[in-house]
């Protein structure tokens, strides 16, 4: 046997190429360097293989958005899980419902791109609809009726998902010399946004979308649909139970 034959390299067997582990690198990529840098060519680079093996998988880019958030999702319920048993009784629920939406929240903060896929794709995932599910389930069990339910996760909105859709779609704090500008013709306004600052940016998924503000708002909505599970509750039961 000559030398050549004994210098021949075996090749370590390479980890089988799946749906999963696609789903899983492409959401490290944008994790780790933004989801403009989320491309077909980029991904195969992280996985060590040819673009084309990709599209065996997932047939193109939108598929993998939609898998990305079908995956962040499946973590939700994870951090759900890790949270016990809700306690979806009347005296309950609010804390419950809380303690659903600021998990996703974690993991949001997690995947700071995902509201924007979220909101791109519009997609419906079994895993959305799950967490949603949960969340329908706690408020039933409190004693609110389905109509309350309905009108209460039109007033929640995206926050059910754990971020808000801002008022206009800045992402950031206005550029110098636009609030000199805006004091002519929105004074009040101008004031407002010249006083207040966000400075949490590790909490933030927005520029108006920090901590404080998320739960300011989540709070001032479940204690405004606590009044109102309790005057359905009380028009229920009738005068000669008051």
């Amino acid at each position: 046997m000559g030398p050549k034959a004994a210098e021949t390299r075996t090749s370590a067997p390479r980890t089988p190429l799946t749906r999963e582990r696609v789903l899983r690198a492409a959401s490290d990529l944008a994790d780790r360097d933004g989801l403009d840098a989320l491309t077909m060519r980029a991904l195969a680079d992280e996985l060590g293989v040819e673009a084309m093996s990709i599209y065996y998988h997932l047939p193109n880019k939108n598929a993998i958005l939609d898998g990305v958030v079908e995956l962040t999702f499946a973590e939700i319920a994870a951090e759900a899980a890790a949270q016990g048993p809700a306690r979806a009784d009347a005296a309950g629920w609010s804390a419950a419902v809380r303690a659903r939406i600021l998990g996703a929240r974690r993991v949001l903060l997690r995947h700071p791109w995902a509201p924007v896929v979220i909101d791109q794709r519009k997609s419906f995932s079994p895993a959305m609809v799950r967490h949603v599910d949960g969340i329908v389930g706690v408020m039933r069990d409190s004693g609110m009726s389905h109509d309350l339910i309905h009108h209460s996760l039109h007033a929640i909105g995206n926050r059910v998902y754990g971020y808000v859709q801002e008022l206009s779609d800045d992402g950031q704090a206005p550029p110098p010399g636009q609030l000199e500008q805006m004091q002519s013709f929105a004074p009040h306004l101008a004031a407002m946004l010249a006083e207040v600052a966000h400075v949490d940016p590790e909490s933030t998924l927005g520029w108006c979308d920090d901590q404080t503000e998320f739960e300011f708002g989540l709070d001032l909505l479940l204690e405004g649909i606590e009044r109102r599970r309790l005057a359905e509750a009380a028009e229920r039961s009738g005068p000669a139970d008051r």
